[in-house]
């Protein structure tokens, strides 16, 4: 996996709930509501996945490459009492041909920067969402790693991996889509919100 997907291994969950110990709180943030449905690309071990399924009432996907990712991502969705309407264990560049019909809304954390062909991976999206549906990125900012401290240790990808709110447009537009709003997620993070174009 790490030939693929470099520097994208899941860390480990204590430090994901210091850093953000209300995860339904990022996704209301990122503009996801009850109703929607949603692909949850390269979901790990269901940090988000879990409350994103609850959020919306099962209507959502989740997708990883890692099989151990998406066992864990299953048990912590059950413990919250969740509903995955469909597991995807399969490369991300790979889901315009496995999903059989189109999504409002794909959410892809804390992954992107580690893609290797991310025009290629913009494009397979924009093939799964709806007209005028959403593409969040989140991603940590472009900040030397040793002052991303989170439980007293420096986290998150090499500071040269790390990639500017422009830098994930320029790659990510010209596949069709439009940049609608960059959301800050303290302490370290930003999410970048783009529209599928029609």
């Amino acid at each position: 996996m790490d030939d693929l997907f470099p520097a994208t291994s899941m860390p480990d969950r204590d430090w994901w709930a210091a850093l953000w110990p209300r995860p339904t709180d990022v996704l209301e943030r990122l503009g996801i509501r009850p109703g929607v449905t949603v692909l949850d690309l390269c979901c790990g071990d269901g940090y988000f996945t879990a409350p994103l399924a609850k959020l919306v009432d099962g209507r959502v996907y989740a997708l990883d490459l890692d099989p151990g990712m998406i066992e864990q991502a299953k048990v912590e969705v059950e413990r919250l009492g969740g509903t995955v309407r469909q597991w995807i264990n399969a490369d991300a560049r790979e889901i315009a041909s496995l999903l059989t019909q189109p999504v409002d809304y794909v959410l892809m954390a804390n992954t992107f920067h580690g893609v290797p062909d991310q025009p290629g991976l913009a494009r397979a999206v924009w093939h799964v969402l709806r007209p005028g549906g959403m593409f969040a990125i989140v991603n940590w900012h472009r900040l030397p790693r040793e002052r991303t401290v989170v439980l007293d240790q420096p986290r998150g990808p090499k500071t040269d991996m790390r990639m500017s709110p422009d830098a994930v447009r320029k790659a990510v537009e010209p596949a069709g889509f439009r940049t609608a709003r960059v959301e800050e997620l303290p302490p370290y993070h930003y999410a970048i919100i783009l529209e599928r174009a029609a």
